[in-house]
């Protein structure tokens, strides 16, 4: 079965290892968004609001990032 993507679900995943801020080996956060901007924002806004990040470890951690679509394979375009 293949379920439909819709538009106002979430469509991109931001994966960022946090390692470095918590001592833990490859431990990593993950957020969602309905666009790899919606992600990254949410990314950048979780690491401030819950770790305490500044701008420049934000920064950082951001260029480590890995944003991608979470069904590359089934999309609502490939579909009427």
């Amino acid at each position: 079965m293949v379920q439909q993507l819709r538009q106002d679900e979430p469509q991109y995943i931001c994966v960022i290892p946090i390692d470095s801020l918590t001592g833990h080996q490859d431990e990593e956060i993950m957020t969602f968004g309905v666009s790899a901007d919606d992600a990254k924002n949410k990314a950048e806004q979780l690491l401030g609001e819950n770790y305490g990040c500044n701008d420049f470890q934000k920064s950082q951690l951001m260029q480590q990032a890995r944003i991608e679509t979470l069904s590359p394979w089934c999309s609502p375009s490939d579909y009427p």
